[in-house]
């Protein structure tokens, strides 16, 4: 994988107009004046000045690659499921496939961030497609010839899971840059996500039905392939001449940097710090649990319709995040995330499977909603030349966490009983939400509209507990 040079040269050609820009203004750059929805506009000669304007070129690429990879995502759990189980491979041996991936993203994303602050964003994420391409071609070829090896199969899975961990990251920085509204931009993008995450393991099983699971790995190949062409072809705009903070740390440095920024802003490492709660007690369970309790009393056709609701309610969620402009976004998030607890409740009550299904589209609107706000929220008010390390920080964060839950999902219900620690998932995602609601520096945060993100985050001033607003505030 190619890369620009630690700070100079990339950027030396998005300055001369070139396609190379994925690298992140130096400190104290300006951003350019933000719109009502916290983004920044352009430089001179852009075209996003006006609010709600995100339909470019530009984004419409990003959009298109981000859809696609997602629908590939998908489709894998299926195809991997399948194929392993048609070569004699027992539930475990999938378990331990999808967790090499896992692991190495959640061990690596960290310096990812770093990477991603240091190199082109662009081009590391073209990479990162690029070797998934290759590594899931592998994949295909060895499940059309038949000769299927464990270890060869999560040696791959370890390879996908570094290159996300190098893809990753470069998300937060790429979407404000590329939109004016960067509210709108994250419900778009996660209204296509949720969109393809309904098709893709429908598509997978007639694929695995009609052809073999080999076709579905061709065909997640195809989809890196695709999403690496749109980010070819993808232009950022350029960085603001004269302006630049050339990095003349080191590696470490910027790593412990990165650390800084993350645990001087309360309203971040809070919110972390209490999901982290859900994810054990609520989503790491939920996953597993409700899958076995909806298939042995409804069937695997109930399960697929609680699933399925689940997926609509995360579009209906990202349509309500693409219209509703709440002045304090994460406590509007936080509100959203009770609905999430009629997942796992409905289930463990014993309810229907309507009303599983009803629940499950409250759930997927509640955490689609509470995700855009989230993520709108990172991405506008921390300053972007630590921005990739942050959100590498909150990835790692929300996500070492679920296997912990998935892990104890099992005991727990042999000891305490599958129903009532669903009941007990949905009671923790109450506490939950009320918690982040307790939190002055998370309910009081508003969106930004300034044009520098403020250091320590923007609270709202009608608050009668406030933080200072400057850089290593608590």
């Amino acid at each position: 994988m190619s890369k620009e040079g630690p700070r100079g040269s990339g950027e030396e050609r998005e300055r001369a107009g070139g396609s190379a820009g994925g690298s992140i203004p130096g400190p104290g750059e300006p951003r350019g004046p933000r719109d009502s929805a916290g983004g920044s506009n352009p430089g001179p000669g852009g075209s996003r000045g006006r609010r709600g304007g995100i339909w470019s070129r530009d984004f419409g690429l990003f959009f298109s690659a981000r859809a696609v990879a997602k629908l590939g995502d998908t489709m894998l759990p299926v195809a991997l499921a399948a194929g392993l189980l048609q070569h004699g491979y027992g539930a475990g041996a999938v378990g331990l496939a999808m967790a090499a991936s896992v692991a190495c993203f959640a061990g690596l994303v960290i310096f990812g961030g770093v990477f991603a602050d240091r190199f082109s964003t662009r081009l590391l994420m073209i990479g990162a497609d690029v070797t998934r391409l290759v590594t899931q071609s592998l994949a295909a070829v060895m499940f059309f010839s038949g000769h299927v090896v464990l270890w060869e199969i999560c040696v791959i899975g370890a390879v996908n899971g570094a290159a996300a961990a190098l893809f990753q990251p470069g998300v937060a920085s790429t979407v404000p840059r590329l939109a004016a509204d960067v509210q709108a931009a994250n419900g778009a993008i996660r209204v296509a996500e949720s969109v393809a995450q309904l098709a893709g393991p429908a598509v997978a099983g007639m694929l695995v039905a009609f052809a073999s699971p080999g076709v579905v790995f061709a065909a997640h190949a195809g989809t890196y392939g695709l999403s690496a062409l749109c980010l070819l072809l993808l232009r950022l705009p350029p960085a603001q001449p004269g302006t630049e903070a050339i990095r003349d740390s080191g590696f470490r440095a910027d790593l412990v940097e990165g650390w800084r920024e993350f645990r001087s802003r309360t309203w971040l490492w809070g919110v972390i710090a209490i999901w982290c709660v859900l994810m054990i007690a609520a989503w790491g369970p939920a996953v597993p649990l409700i899958a076995t309790q909806v298939v042995q009393e409804h069937g695997p056709r109930a399960y697929g319709l609680v699933n399925s609701a689940l997926g609509l309610g995360t579009v209906i969620g990202g349509v309500f995040a693409l219209r509703l402009r709440p002045r304090r976004m994460l406590r509007a998030g936080a509100v959203a995330l009770f609905g999430f607890s009629l997942f796992p409740a409905t289930v463990g009550a014993g309810f229907g499977v309507e009303w599983m299904a009803a629940g499950a589209v409250v759930a997927g609107a509640g955490m689609s909603f509470w995700g855009v706000m989230w993520a709108t929220s990172i991405q506008t008010q921390v300053p972007r030349d630590v921005l990739n390390r942050i959100h590498a920080y909150d990835v790692a964060g929300s996500l070492a966490m679920t296997p912990v839950g998935q892990a104890l999902a099992g005991p727990a219900a042999g000891v305490f009983g599958t129903r009532h620690v669903l009941l007990a998932g949905g009671v923790t995602t109450v506490l939950v939400a009320a918690a982040l609601l307790s939190v002055p520096a998370i309910r009081g945060l508003i969106r930004v509209d300034s044009t520098v993100p403020v250091p320590g985050g923007s609270l709202d001033k009608s608050s009668s507990n406030r933080e200072p607003a400057h850089r290593g505030s608590r």
